[in-house]
């Protein structure tokens, strides 16, 4: 015997256990892949050897030789499920172990989603929430101190710059009012309050004159029979405000016709016949109204004073 045999031998005898076991493990895979045969087979005890004679069978018709020690091991092993898979039951250990086992098709998903989270969070807490209480407090101080003391300066500056106890007296009822829409949080009635304050101080510091319209293409006055009785007649003068620059102011006019105001710069107000007649015939004598100026507004007044006799109405459209 060479050197080399006693080699042979040992590695021989090493691998021998590896290839019983693998025949094991072919035995069993081929149980499996023919069920019928043993839920034939298998259905007693008494059968195993007639299983095995089978078994040989089949190897043999592949050119395998195989023991009856190791076809009896496979049977064994199928029977006690040795070498088959068997998956673990459902438990949250399982459950987290196929997450991450998996993670590779839910993690950038999952990352997007944290991510948009996030930024939602942080532009939440760190830019809105911050905006909005900011917002929120200016409010209130705009409501609980600024508002209120502009009100109290208006009516301060129209007490002292007034000729006529109506505007007084109409700013401190305004004034009031709106401190107590600021008090309740009411934003828009303070802020009306304010501009109804600041128009009464415009009104008081406009000067101006009311005269007559007279140029091409405009009428000086017109008669119209009022809705309410068609038998009357009403008479109107044309008339606009021109201020100490020679321009023509818009002023808030209310038209009797429909009770709605509106801005204009040119109206017609209401007057007796006669004073309707004698613009009429100043226009006629020479196409120029001589005594144009129908009346002055003053600094401190809110109403302009008239220098001919007027009715108290007043058109926009005719």
């Amino acid at each position: 015997m060479s050197a080399t045999e006693p080699m042979s031998a040992a590695t021989t005898a090493d691998k021998a256990p590896l290839d019983d076991v693998m025949l094991a493990m072919d035995v069993v895979d081929t149980l499996r892949h023919n069920q019928d045969l043993v839920a034939r087979e298998l259905a007693g005890e008494a059968r195993e050897k007639q299983l095995i004679e089978r078994l040989r069978t089949i190897y043999h018709q592949q050119g395998i030789e195989v023991t009856d020690a190791i076809l009896k091991q496979g049977v064994a092993a199928l029977e006690e499920s040795r070498f088959v898979y068997t998956p673990p039951k459902p438990s949250l250990g399982v459950s987290f172990a196929r997450l991450y086992v998996a993670r590779k098709r839910w993690l950038p998903a999952a990352f997007a989603l944290f991510l948009m989270l996030a930024i939602g969070l942080g532009g939440y807490f760190l830019v809105w929430a911050p905006y909005r209480a900011a917002q929120q407090e200016q409010v209130r101080v705009e409501l609980a101190e600024q508002m209120p003391a502009q009100m109290d300066a208006l009516y301060q500056t129209i007490f002292e710059e007034t000729k006529v106890t109506q505007a007084a007296d109409d700013a401190a009822l305004i004034r009031d009012r709106g401190k107590r829409a600021a008090a309740e949080g009411d934003r828009a009635g303070a802020t009306q309050a304010i501009a109804d304050l600041t128009s009464i101080r415009d009104t008081l510091r406009q000067e101006y004159q009311l005269r007559v319209v007279s140029r091409d293409g405009a009428k000086s006055g017109f008669w119209t029979f009022p809705e309410v009785n068609t038998e009357a007649t009403n008479y109107y003068v044309v008339v606009e405000a021109i201020d100490s620059h020679g321009v023509a102011l818009k002023l808030p006019i209310l038209n009797e016709e429909n009770n709605q105001t509106e801005t204009v710069d040119i109206w017609g107000i209401r007057v007796p016949e006669s004073v309707y007649r004698a613009v009429e015939a100043d226009k006629r004598d020479d196409g120029i109204i001589q005594r144009n100026i129908v009346g002055l507004k003053e600094f401190g007044y809110l109403d302009p004073s008239y220098l001919i006799q007027v009715l108290g109405g007043a058109v926009t459209r005719w």
